[in-house]
């Protein structure tokens, strides 16, 4: 008999339900949780329904008929329920909280009509995404204990992965360090299965992919005095598009740039597919100089040296794997290899041939890849050395990877503090199968045994 428990990942782009199970009768320290299956919401996130708060919880039915269906009906009741928002409803919760009230409430209103056990929906700090991501990589590795070929548990003694993520609205990175955290609000110590862990961890909001490209327009757009027609450096050469302000104004990452032209002005942004101008704007959404700690990423944020491999979200890959000429494993930072892909000189048409599933987010590769690969030189400091430990994937087995699992094995208390017993998880049918090959192998012996003496 297996258990199960849900997890909404309430994303700034879109939503995702994550069904999990682990068995039934498995003790509070033992067995391994993994997923049962996952349904991707249709629409955006949920703080995209600031104007229509009841539509956000509507959107999320969809997904949970199937969680319906997916869970045997005897087991809705005991099935934990939980939702976790991240950076899209913090941006919104700093822009106007009584709508994040009203959205959280719809959701919540629309997530209790269901027969499984609720128990609450809420905003994530950067911090928790972040860490909760770091707990879900290293537990599905077997990073802080794994089972032994007898049933014992094992803690394998080896190192963990650090964590980063690229959203929609912010950016996380998380690693174990025995440097000192000079920034007491950038260290988490944990406790696993009886070992302490000290982790670093930070998100930066405003630095996920779709506030980056807003933040770049914004700077576009002053650098041209908001003309009629403005060049964008990043876009393919002949690709051009018209926007009206209020697409790039309706965030607090361009709030403090708002200009003062009324926000239905449409502009045209036409594709110049220079490559040398579109790093330098990039360079212009980080802040590389101030800095009042020993170390710093960027914009004064205290980091240590990151040490050890490292596993990425896919949505990084866009820019540290096509950019960089490879395809979603070990990378490398030769210069040359950095826009080899997908070079902004080239025409749409060219881009399209390359990869044709990707036409809507093609136009924005040029600068995503930049941002990225600046993202972790410059400001994680990854070098030629340390790049090559990163790796991009997206599951383990059959269980995605990301903060949604490490978020249910808090929020029930399924990785203990304290050491296992080893004890208690000597299973009985090892025991069964252990005293079987011996009786085989006793008999195997004494019959050769008779064999090698009757011959003689």
């Amino acid at each position: 008999p297996l258990q199960y428990g849900i997890v909404l990942d309430a994303g700034s782009s879109h939503t995702a339900m994550f069904v999990y199970k682990w068995p039934a009768d498995k003790e509070n320290d033992t067995g391994v949780v993994s997923e049962h299956s996952m349904c991707d919401v249709d629409g955006p996130g949920i703080s995209s329904y600031s104007s229509n708060p009841p539509a956000a919880g509507t959107s999320l039915e969809h997904c949970l008929n199937q969680a319906l269906r997916d869970v045997p009906k005897e087991k809705h009741m005991g099935t934990p329920l939980y939702l976790g928002a991240t950076a899209g409803m913090r941006l919104l919760n700093i822009a106007d909280s009584q709508a994040s009230d009203a959205v959280l409430g719809a959701v919540m209103a629309t997530l209790k009509s269901y027969p499984f056990d609720f128990r609450g929906a809420k905003i994530l700090s950067g911090e928790e995404e972040g860490v909760f991501g770091w707990v879900t990589a290293n537990y599905l590795l077997e990073n802080f204990i794994k089972r032994g070929w007898l049933g014992e548990w094992i803690q394998p003694q080896k190192k963990t992965l650090g964590a980063m993520d690229f959203g929609g609205a912010s950016t996380q990175i998380t690693f174990e360090t025995r440097d000192i955290i000079e920034n007491p609000r950038n260290e988490v110590m944990l406790k696993l299965y009886g070992q302490a862990y000290k982790v670093y961890t930070h998100s930066f909001l405003c630095y996920g992919r779709d506030q980056v490209l807003k933040r770049l327009l914004s700077k576009l757009l002053q650098a041209e005095n908001y003309q009629a027609t403005v060049h964008h450096p990043c876009w393919p050469t002949g690709y051009q598009k018209s926007l009206a302000l209020s697409s790039v104004y309706n965030s607090p990452c361009t709030e403090r740039e708002r200009p003062s032209l009324a926000l239905n002005t449409t502009i045209t942004l036409v594709g110049t597919g220079n490559g040398t101008l579109c790093t330098q704007y990039v360079s212009q959404l980080f802040n590389f100089t101030t800095c009042s700690f020993s170390h710093c990423s960027f914009d004064g944020v205290f980091q240590p040296k990151v040490s050890g491999n490292f596993i990425v979200s896919p949505n990084m890959e866009q820019g540290a794997g096509l950019a960089g000429g490879a395809s979603g494993h070990r990378q490398s930072l030769a210069p040359a290899g950095l826009t080899s892909l997908f070079f902004p000189s080239m025409h749409p048409t060219q881009l399209l041939q390359k990869a044709p599933k990707l036409e809507k987010r093609l136009p924005d590769y040029c600068a995503v890849s930049k941002f990225v690969y600046l993202l972790t030189t410059k400001g994680y400091n990854f070098n030629n050395h340390s790049f090559p430990n990163i790796a991009f994937q997206k599951k383990v087995g059959e269980t995605s990877i990301g903060w949604a699992l490490g978020y249910m094995l808090n929020l029930t208390n399924m990785i203990p503090a304290e050491k296992p017993s080893s004890h208690k998880s000597m299973l009985y049918n090892y025991w069964v199968i252990l005293i079987l090959l011996f009786v085989v192998t006793t008999l195997t012996s004494l019959v050769t045994a008779g064999c090698l003496l009757r011959h003689s």
